[in-house]
């Protein structure tokens, strides 16, 4: 019984001392407001190289592009969240000066971005995690983290391996099949 209380305590400890650390975010921006993502959850940041469209893929889905040998498909964040009309392949090569290349073990991305994303070191007391914000039931928002509240601006923290639902995955996964 005694063991169990100190390591309770020391999980306590622990996670007291991790809360205490800052935190690396990369921030950017989607229409009017700024987004950011843990900085581990993104591989790097690369200029835009040219799309290419594949067929029967969703509007979002920008095309594949090849990405230091690697064959990935390409979205716009913008267009998924609603937050800009639908844009063709051509318009995205255009207007995107900026890919976040983003890994996980299940697939590879890259997100488009119109300027050069920040790096930013947040205190946790600065984030808030539980947001309550109103929002459509058909659409699966568990992807949004929280608020990060940092000199009278607000930043959409958002965890990106959970944007894509399984589906949306493989589709954008199937788009990049080939070289990877």
């Amino acid at each position: 019984m005694s063991d169990k209380i100190e390591l309770n305590t020391d999980k306590t400890a622990a996670t007291e001392q991790q809360s205490t650390e800052t935190q690396q975010l990369i921030v950017f921006r989607l229409g009017e407001e700024e987004y950011g993502l843990y900085i581990d959850q993104i591989k790097e940041v690369v200029l835009t190289p040219n799309i290419t469209k594949m067929p029967q893929t969703p509007g979002y889905v920008k095309g594949v592009a090849n990405i230091r040998g690697n064959i990935i498909g390409i979205i716009d964040l913008e267009e998924k969240f609603g937050i800009k009309e639908a844009t063709t392949t051509e318009q995205a090569n255009r207007e995107s000066n900026y890919t976040l290349v983003v890994e996980s073990d299940e697939f590879k991305v890259g997100i488009l971005v119109k300027e050069v994303p920040n790096t930013l070191s947040v205190n946790p007391a600065d984030m808030e995690h539980s947001v309550n914000v109103v929002h459509d039931n058909s659409v699966n928002s568990d992807y949004i983290q929280g608020i990060v509240k940092l000199k009278g601006k607000l930043i959409i923290l958002i965890d990106i391996f959970k944007v894509l639902n399984e589906q949306e995955l493989e589709t954008v996964n199937s788009a990049g099949v080939g070289t990877n």
